[in-house]
């Protein structure tokens, strides 16, 4: 297990602290909190042991990835494209740091870089709290030369004498402010929320209560493969929706229409069917469906009663007689994982799958189950539905999750230093 801020003594010391406020904005506002609120426990504390100073950083967004489209958009357009002009009003953490204030009830200092903010941060007076400029702007921050990233992170190194990482949904990525910067500290420590993180996600992976139940749904296989592979240890049951599950139909033999199919996946989906069955794995794909003839907000839903699935439709959403079987299936787990929603829950004609799978994962953790939910989507989708506070635990790392799952090392975690 990591150690915590729990575990150092924190008083009149400086913290550099890498939280993921990499939150949704529209013109200068926050738009979405919940990555904000979720690190105030860990800033509360820490404020709360008097550190000389508390200095915050985060990414926002991919800059280069925007400005690209932005540029490619205008030369289209045939206009002319300045990147100062474009990043004046966007990606900026000032905004954000503005709305840690008021949530904190406390002055926040914004620092207006990563680099060259020593002397400032130096000068706040005791006890401040000061967030930096997104960390993307330093193109050091992702780069994959690790003597780039080394000199942005002895930067940041040299704002704290305590390191503190709580940005979980960031800790799949070995960027400057998340992995390597721990190389030039001596005290390196998680924040509360990669603590609870690690502590809901782990038992799932190694000894999660049983019979385990794992809900796994989304558009691809591709993208969910090595979760599958690595639940197939401990799970009982492992239920397959989503535009994923019709690879799985296909590869059975069954007619899916003009429902999504990666062909490429096809023996790769055969595989995992016969591996599941010799570990003694009950898969659970789609039985019905609710169908369309094509893919919009507007589309008629068709109920199908049945797997196969005519040419002319493609599969949008589960029908009854699989949300049974589910039901089925979750009666009497004692833990569930559920990551991806089972339908294009988006589109409020083809919602229904993916919040009756919500209603049962919650209706399960009311009867002692640990329910814990994984992955962006499946996260706005038990929000939509207003049931995020009826789970165990409800993650804030989509990727990082995702690769947790799958088994993989995470190194914002790795650099931590152990209990």
């Amino acid at each position: 297990m990591i150690k915590t801020v729990r575990d150092v003594s924190l008083g009149g010391k400086r913290i550099i602290m890498r939280v993921d406020f990499n939150v949704p904005m529209k013109e200068g506002k926050v738009q979405d909190d919940t990555r904000i609120v979720a690190a105030l426990p860990t800033i509360k504390y820490i404020l709360e042991q008097k550190p000389k100073s508390l200095v915050l950083m985060s990414h926002l967004g991919d800059p280069d990835k925007d400005a690209a489209k932005a540029k490619e958009k205008a030369e289209k357009d045939g206009k002319t494209f300045n990147l100062e002009t474009y990043l004046a009003g966007k990606h900026r953490m000032k905004p954000v740091a503005e709305y840690l204030a008021k949530l904190l009830g406390t002055k926040v200092v914004f620092l207006p870089s990563c680099i060259g903010q020593k002397s400032a941060i130096d000068a706040l007076p005791f006890g401040s709290v000061a967030m930096l400029e997104n960390t993307r702007f330093h193109k050091e921050e992702t780069a994959k030369d690790p003597a780039a990233q080394e000199v942005l992170a002895k930067e940041l190194a040299s704002y704290g004498d305590i390191y503190v990482n709580d940005a979980f949904g960031s800790a799949h990525r070995a960027h400057a402010s998340t992995a390597t910067i721990a190389k030039f500290m001596n005290v390196r420590v998680g924040g509360f929320l990669m603590e609870k993180e690690v502590a809901n996600l782990e038992p799932m992976l190694k000894n999660p209560p049983r019979p385990m139940v794992a809900i796994i749904g989304g558009a691809k296989v591709s993208s969910k493969i090595a979760v599958l592979e690595n639940l197939l240890k401990n799970a009982s049951s492992l239920v397959i929706g989503g535009g994923m599950a019709f690879t799985f139909l296909k590869a059975q033999g069954v007619t899916v229409g003009k429902s999504l199919v990666e062909d490429d996946f096809l023996d790769t989906a055969k595989q995992l069917l016969n591996h599941a069955q010799k570990q003694g794995v009950q898969v659970i794909l789609p039985v019905d469906h609710v169908a369309a003839e094509h893919f919009a907000p507007d589309a008629v839903p068709v109920a199908v009663d049945a797997q196969a699935l005519p040419e002319n439709l493609m599969g949008l959403d589960v029908g009854p007689k699989t949300l049974a079987l589910y039901a089925s299936a979750l009666a009497n787990a004692k833990s569930v994982l559920w990551n991806g929603p089972v339908g294009v829950f988006e589109f409020d004609a083809f919602a229904k799958g993916t919040e009756q799978v919500a209603k049962l994962v919650a209706q399960a953790t009311d009867r002692g189950a640990l329910t814990v939910v994984g992955g962006g989507d499946s996260v706005a989708a038990v929000n939509k539905f207003g049931l995020a506070s009826k789970m165990s635990h409800v993650s804030t790392g989509g990727g990082a999750s995702l690769e947790y799952l799958e088994g993989k090392e995470l190194p914002g975690i790795s650099c931590l230093e152990q209990k």
